[in-house]
């Protein structure tokens, strides 16, 4: 009998920040949970890079969706992790990019109580015929 594997927090989290519908989101997390006891969150947000990332705004949506989804307690050694793999993520986004670029991001996360992995997902744009989409990857241990 072949046993199958425990699938990837990464892979889990990306797939969660790419999910089109909600529909879709809430099959994912449902089976991420019932296979694999994998805790997951999504937020979604928008905004600039001055307003997502210099105010802390995305990384406050994401502390919010952890506590609020049951994702990790109010424990400080498990927030730090949060934000940094948090940060980790934001850095691929926000590379290369001018302040004043919209942005429209959706963020999964995932955990299974020892290493928690944060995917950001979305598009970017200083005008609408340049939008292109953007994705990273945080992965911390708790």
């Amino acid at each position: 009998m072949k046993v199958k594997a425990k699938p990837s927090l990464e892979r889990s989290a990306i797939l969660l920040a790419m999910t089109e519908t909600r529909e879709e989101e809430e099959r994912l997390k449902k089976a991420l949970q019932e296979s694999a006891a994998i805790r997951c969150g999504v937020t979604e947000l928008g905004g600039t890079v001055s307003t997502l990332q210099h105010t802390g705004k995305l990384t406050n949506s994401v502390i919010s969706a952890a506590f609020n989804t049951g994702v990790i307690p109010k424990e400080g050694r498990k927030i730090h992790a949060l934000i940094h793999a948090t940060l980790e993520a934001s850095n691929s986004i926000f590379i290369h990019t001018n302040s004043n670029a919209s942005f429209a991001l959706k963020i999964g996360l995932t955990t299974d109580t020892e290493w928690i992995a944060v995917a950001i997902f979305g598009r970017s744009s200083l005008h609408p015929l340049l939008e292109h989409s953007r994705v990273g990857l945080g992965f911390m241990h708790l």
